[in-house]
């Protein structure tokens, strides 16, 4: 399954090569699927946009962007399967749409949705790795022209925070910092030979100069290599086996002052499985939901996008379980960024 949804696109663009169709012509009909797709998005946010400045009087209001990617996950790639999964969590009829800090999910100046980016179908037109990031960041970038949208993203694999943040970071001019909740660090370097690895995404983000603080929480899977990129990079690493020493900080978290704001990207495996049994890579010894709230709840800093990513519908319960738990994730953290 990996690899037939991996490669699919490839596939397709090979034969078609094979077959001496002309370079040109599939390159002209990459560029119409690729204007199609970044219309969509572009027409979708600008419609949430004017909705939400002729309501007024809102200053940053979430908007979900799905990128349904997987295919740089090194061992399952069922979080190509998630957005739908958590829109369907989000709005489930087992919970009310009020957030513990009262707001409603239901109202769009908390919560709305520009769609998806068409990651499999920009794949079976053949359009590669690079060609896929410069798509998720422009993506990003019609998002947030759109005033007061800030993006929330909804993974997909850990890939694709790199071009999110880069996006950010272009788009805001200047660097933020980021808060990364997970179990692994996601600094290698080059991942199974893999430079777009959702293993090596912050050192992407970190190489080219986007944040000025990385602040990883939860970790409790990190190799020697890990280590040597952390120490590299500056990154300000909070492991499980010491999390009882770190919690009074972690909790009453102070960023963005300085820079541009404050990038927040959770990984749901950074959870205990007892809480997320959903995910790729099982990693016992995790964080509690409630302490994932605390620390989201608290943090003091102006959130000026985030990510949700790696839960796998794939390897979820029967009931969904690890699917409403993203979904209350995305939901509290849409609360604290909307105002």
């Amino acid at each position: 399954m990996k690899n037939q949804l991996g490669k699919m696109g490839f596939h397709y663009l090979h034969k078609l090569n094979a077959e001496n169709i002309p370079k040109d012509l599939i390159e002209k009909g990459q560029k119409r699927v690729i204007e199609a797709s970044l219309t969509l998005i572009r027409e979708r946010a600008k419609l949430k946009g004017e909705l939400l400045r002729a309501l007024g009087g809102v200053v940053a209001s979430p908007t979900l962007l799905g990128v349904p990617l997987g295919h740089n996950s090194s061992f399952l790639q069922g979080p190509a399967f998630a957005p739908p999964r958590i829109r369907e969590a989000i709005w489930c009829g087992s919970t009310n749409s009020t957030t513990e800090e009262g707001k409603q999910v239901c109202d769009p100046r908390v919560l709305s949705d520009a769609g998806d980016v068409p990651v499999q179908e920009l794949r079976d037109c053949g359009v590669d790795d690079d060609g896929l990031m410069d798509i998720v960041s422009k993506s990003v970038k019609l998002v947030m022209e759109e005033v007061p949208l800030r993006p929330l993203i909804l993974g997909g694999d850990h890939s694709i925070s790199y071009p999110v943040v880069r996006a950010v970071s272009e788009k805001l001019g200047g660097q933020v910092d980021i808060l990364h909740l997970d179990a692994h660090p996601d600094n290698y370097g080059a991942f199974e030979g893999n430079k777009y690895s959702h293993a090596s995404g912050f050192a992407r983000i970190m190489e080219g100069g986007y944040a000025r603080r990385l602040l990883q929480v939860g970790i409790r899977s990190i190799t020697k290599e890990g280590r040597e990129q952390a120490k590299r990079f500056g990154t300000e690493l909070y492991e499980m086996r010491t999390f009882s020493r770190d919690r009074q900080y972690l909790e009453n978290l102070k960023l963005g002052e300085g820079v541009k704001g404050v990038y927040v990207s959770v990984d749901i495996d950074c959870l205990d499985p007892a809480f997320a049994p959903g995910v790729s890579h099982i990693e016992p010894g995790g964080l509690s939901f409630r302490d994932v709230l605390n620390i989201l709840h608290n943090l003091q800093g102006d959130i000026v996008a985030a990510d949700v990513v790696e839960f796998n519908p794939q390897r979820d319960t029967v009931d969904g379980m690890t699917g409403m738990v993203a979904a209350k994730i995305v939901r509290e953290l849409a609360a604290k960024i909307s105002k």
